[in-house]
């Protein structure tokens, strides 16, 4: 059954980076302690809907856009339904986030091997404002004196910054091309290996930083403060740090809708199912004893896929916000922009001393880049599968399969430009975020119907499942409406 999991892995591939290390930070930079509870709620929840989704694609062989174009409600005559066309709107923002997403990969390379000579002047003037912040902050929550040590802080920062530099710009270019010329020969098995890999590695790296962290008597966040960031509650909005740009609820809700499965993720999941081939081997339902039990077989190896995923994603998901919580939040930093991935080093600092900035940006370039290509590879399946089903493209397997090797060269290429028009990363992802979140009610409500309305005895669900399966709909109904108020 091990060797039979795989599109899971490939989820997580495309979670850990964007929302894991760069939206669950920055809501715990923001928020501390007191989200922990919708964080944790956010990995879990949603699994029950991508089941039942993967679940009517294993009966019936359909992509999920094939399937939520049986949805009822408004449609346009062969250009596909409400909800197909409400995903075209969400892929904007989603490919929107991989703009921010490949210019991470830029800046973690840009400081790791500037291209310049303005660049390495820039990371020079960068790492000793960052080291005088950290070290004033440092000082002043020992000596509960934070305004004089800020004051401080300021004072020692050189007051000309160098020339602006260029190298993530050009460093991001470089991967661009790089992803390009990958996805147009990649196959499945590059795929899931490569994310794989380099999910694992980061994210063991990350829960041992953590735990030695909380070894720390000073670093360390007291038991009693992490079990009350358990108990539902909110952050005090009256004080969030306006000079860091704070908004601690609208970030932790466009956090909910990306991390764990987000509503991309729900989408994609199917497809990497089909590729692995779990419809296939099922086989059309023809009503007989051995169907069933192909079926349910798999159905026992999507739980496992499904599932062991999630204990991967919510063990990095926790960590990188207690080090968000524990670390940013405690000396006033908040990542974005063009100082997010350096912002993000801070969180190893404690830890690893001088050592933080290379280990972190090794492990921040290859979850990073796994999120880029992962992602970039299910958008070109995705995409092409939405185009045949609106009529622009034919319908025959030969056809998509030539779109999805186009596709998979142009998006990289895409995600640069959008990252050059709008270099702010950490907002990129987050309006991605805010677009998932008011689809995940919508894709929760589709997954009840194709449970109601199409799943045959041999694969239905007992009542618990079928309890948790409108508990996760609610949930996201709750947070989609939250996230609508919060924004607009």
């Amino acid at each position: 059954m091990l060797r039979c999991v795989g599109p899971g892995l490939i989820v997580a591939g495309s979670i850990v980076g964007s929302g894991e290390l760069i939206a669950t930070t920055k809501t715990g930079a923001e928020a501390g302690m007191s989200l922990l509870w919708l964080i944790l709620l956010g990995c879990v929840i949603k699994v029950f809907t991508q089941i039942e989704l993967g679940r009517y694609t294993l009966i019936s062989g359909k992509t999920t856009l094939a399937a939520l174009d049986l949805v009822p409600g408004p449609r346009i005559a062969g250009r596909g339904n409400w909800l197909v066309w409400f995903w075209i709107v969400m892929w904007v923002a989603s490919i929107s986030q991989l703009g921010g997403i490949v210019g991470g990969v830029g800046q973690a390379l840009a400081i790791s091997v500037p291209l310049t000579s303005a660049g390495r002047d820039h990371n020079d003037h960068a790492d000793r404002q960052q080291r005088a912040a950290f070290e004033a902050a440092t000082q002043a929550i020992l000596a509960e004196q934070a305004d004089a040590a800020l004051e401080a802080s300021v004072i020692t920062e050189p007051a000309a910054p160098p020339k602006k530099s260029y190298d993530a710009v050009l460093w991001a270019a470089v991967m661009a091309v790089v992803t390009s010329l990958m996805l147009m020969v990649g196959r499945y098995g590059l795929i899931q290996s490569l994310s794989t890999a380099l999910v694992i590695l980061f994210t063991l790296l990350t829960v041992l930083n953590t735990i030695w962290l909380q070894s720390d008597p000073f670093w360390g966040i007291p038991w009693p403060e992490v079990a009350a960031g358990l108990w539902p509650q909110l952050p005090d909005v009256a004080a969030a740090d306006t000079a860091t740009n704070a908004r601690p609820i609208a970030t932790a809700l466009a956090t909910f809708g990306i991390i764990g499965v987000g509503a991309a993720e729900l989408v994609v999941y199917p497809y990497w199912c089909l590729e692995k081939g779990y419809a296939r081997f099922t086989g059309p339902d023809d009503g007989s004893p051995s169907w069933a039990a192909r079926a349910s077989g798999w159905m026992r190896v999507m739980h496992l896929d499904s599932w062991g995923a999630m204990v991967l994603y919510t063990f990095a998901t926790v960590a990188f916000y207690l080090l968000g919580a524990g670390v940013l939040h405690r000396i006033g930093l908040n990542p974005e922009k063009d100082t997010l991935v350096r912002t993000l080093s801070v969180m190893y600092q404690p830890v690893f001393g001088s050592a933080a900035a290379v280990i972190f940006l090794a492990g921040a370039f290859a979850v990073l880049y796994s999120t880029f290509f992962v992602a970039l590879a299910a958008h070109a399946r995705v995409f092409s599968d939405a185009m045949r089903i609106v009529g622009l493209i034919d319908s025959d397997e030969a056809t998509r399969a030539k779109w999805i090797r186009w596709l998979g060269g142009f998006f990289p290429i895409l995600c640069w430009i959008i990252y050059v028009a709008f270099p702010a990363p950490a907002q990129l992802v987050l309006i991605s975020g805010v677009a998932q979140g008011v689809m995940l009610p919508m894709l929760a409500g589709a997954a009840l119907y194709f449970r109601y309305q199409f799943v045959s005895e041999p694969l239905r669900p007992g009542r618990l499942w079928d309890a948790m399966l409108w508990i996760s709909a609610a949930a996201m109904l709750v947070t989609g409406a939250w996230t609508v108020v919060s924004q607009f």
